[in-house]
């Protein structure tokens, strides 16, 4: 639809104010659909081919505004798989003892995640029938504590129990306390057997590891958690296992 507009100069003009009309978004795809040559165009004129050719065409603005979508969509995508590509390491490595699966895996799945996420919770158990359904698997977790300051204590506490090798215990102990507070973060740590003073210790590598997470995250444009790369893909929103499993195929086809 895009090539037929470029082709027609009446209708990127009844476009135009089309745009106008209808606000900001139509607007952003006519400055990305019209070449400049056509700013002469006098608005007299638009005014009537809009009138026309609209209410003979009027699917024509949201086919058009689909295709610039999907277009941008894949740009992002794009964009984020060289962010994926040139920080592989930071992103694939798991700290500690946080992962799941097989240690071996063809396929990495990893969950930025925050605690206080109520998407995040509600994926655990998607995580566990992917781990069970796909030997191949290995998940790894990053903290992307984004939602309160409750969410960067239980982050740095989290890194603290990978660092010791306890990450599964202290991550199934907190989600298990329910609501996240100052108690069930204690509970958890308690339950997980986590050594206080070298968590405490640990903390400017905590600290060091959400940073890096955050600024990663920016860059491969997540919008909140939980947020995953699968292979060279990402995305921000709680998938269903079928979609999970979609990806992880895609990524091992992609080898």
């Amino acid at each position: 639809m895009i090539d037929r507009l470029a082709k027609n100069p009446l209708m990127l003009a009844a476009l135009a104010l089309v745009a106008a009309l209808i606000g900001a978004g139509a607007f952003w795809l006519f400055q990305r659909a019209v070449p400049s040559s056509l700013a002469a165009v006098d608005r007299g004129r638009m005014e009537v081919v809009v009138h026309d050719y609209i209410l003979a065409h009027p699917e024509i603005l949201p086919e058009a505004m689909q295709k610039l979508q999907e277009r941008e969509t894949a740009q992002q995508q794009s964009e984020a798989a060289k962010v994926v590509a040139a920080n592989a390491s930071a992103i694939l490595r798991p700290v500690g003892s946080a992962w799941a699966g097989n240690p071996k895996g063809d396929v990495t799945v990893v969950e930025y995640f925050d605690y206080n996420c109520g998407y995040c919770r509600a994926s655990l158990p998607t995580i566990a029938q992917l781990i069970a359904s796909d030997p191949q698997v290995k998940v790894v977790y990053r903290e992307l504590p984004i939602l309160s300051d409750e969410s960067g204590v239980a982050a740095k506490l989290s890194l603290a129990a990978a660092d010791q090798g306890k990450f599964q215990a202290f991550h199934d102990a907190l989600y298990a306390g329910g609501p996240l507070t100052s108690e069930s973060m204690a509970a958890a740590a308690k339950s997980a057997g986590l050594d206080m003073a070298k968590a405490s210790a640990y903390a400017p590598r905590a600290r060091a590891e959400i940073s890096s997470n955050l600024e990663l995250a920016h860059k491969m444009g997540m919008t909140g958690t939980p947020s995953w790369v699968i292979g060279d893909k990402v995305v921000s929103s709680a998938l269903p296992l079928e979609e999970l499993q979609k990806a992880v195929a895609a990524a091992r086809v992609k080898g």
